[in-house]
């Protein structure tokens, strides 16, 4: 992989991960909180793993390594599939999925332009 001036072609702008480490800490403050209002263990387990994948993907990117794109699509689409069933219970559940929705169009359309086309 190339390097220029220190940044990895591959991501050469911090826009690309940036996002992920705002959803990941988003995700575990949001699990921590949840955790404390209302004693939810599903909420802490699943703000906090969402949330560690999402940064894991972010350091990933910023290193340029392998995969990174594909954990943050990962992490949205669990995030956007756990929200859905709970979106018109209010406004948190409703906020999770428009996010990681725009999360997920975001890092699919990343991972779509990061691998290469197939020509028959």
């Amino acid at each position: 992989m190339e390097e220029i001036s220190g940044r990895h072609t591959l991501f050469p702008h911090t826009l690309d991960y940036n996002h992920a480490y705002v959803m990941g800490g988003l995700c575990v403050v949001g699990g921590v909180t949840g955790f404390a209002r209302t004693r939810s263990i599903p909420s802490l387990v699943a703000g906090v793993s969402v949330g560690l994948l999402y940064l894991w993907s972010a350091d990933t990117m910023r290193k340029g390594a392998p995969n990174g794109v594909e954990g943050a699509l990962g992490a949205s689409a669990v995030l956007l599939l756990s929200s859905l069933p709970r979106v018109a219970k209010g406004p948190i559940p409703a906020t999770l999925a428009v996010t990681s929705a725009a999360a997920g169009f975001y890092y699919l359309r990343l991972y779509r332009n990061l691998k290469p086309s197939k020509t028959i």
